[in-house]
């Protein structure tokens, strides 16, 4: 998404999950400009210089792919996710998922363990990616271990792949032989 549409394409998306439909009023030639400064996190993108052109563009990009709806009525734009667009503001959103660290490890261990079948081999496939990307240690076959709390991590990601029955996350505060997981972690 980053590459093909822009920073700027990125954060009209996300601010648009995060805000609804915006009916904007034409009265400012800079209108655009204005809805993003109040939906946007990336400050760079909206720079005074910044081209309305660009602004622009970017939504029509967005409406050429059907991500978005923008209509215009007597000077009112209003300017909607499709149910395309919200699916690729969840792609945007797993891209964007960290773990965090925190400062000191509360000497617990996050256990994911799941048993999707069958029908449900792309959602398992790619909750197994994600989970690699986030650097879980696999302890054995469908059975991944993190130190940091990821619970709701790992709870978003069951729902968006249709699998939230089959994934259950354990918290230990011991697992036998854990010098492999410490080290692994980096917590020797």
């Amino acid at each position: 998404m980053k590459e093909r549409y822009g920073e700027l394409a990125k954060n009209i998306l996300l601010g648009l999950m995060m805000t609804g439909a915006i009916a904007v009023a034409a009265t400012s030639p800079y209108f655009l400009v204005n809805m993003l400064k109040q939906i946007s996190r990336n400050r760079k993108y909206l720079a005074k210089e910044f081209e309305k052109r660009k602004i622009k563009n970017a939504f029509n990009k967005l409406k050429e792919n059907r991500l978005i709806i923008l209509e215009e009525d007597n000077g009112k734009f209003t300017v909607e996710l499709t149910e395309q667009g919200k699916r690729k503001v969840k792609e945007l959103q797993i891209d964007d998922l960290t773990i965090e660290k925190p400062k000191v490890w509360d000497k617990k261990w996050r256990i994911v363990i799941f048993d999707i079948p069958n029908k449900n081999t792309r959602g398992r496939n790619a909750l197994r990616d994600k989970i690699k990307e986030l650097k879980f240690y696999l302890l054995q076959k469908s059975v991944w271990v993190h130190p940091y709390p990821c619970e709701k991590e790992i709870q978003f990601l069951a729902e968006l792949f249709n699998i939230y029955p089959y994934v259950n996350i354990v918290v230990a505060e011991s697992i036998d032989n854990d010098v492999k997981l410490k080290k692994y972690f980096d917590l020797l």
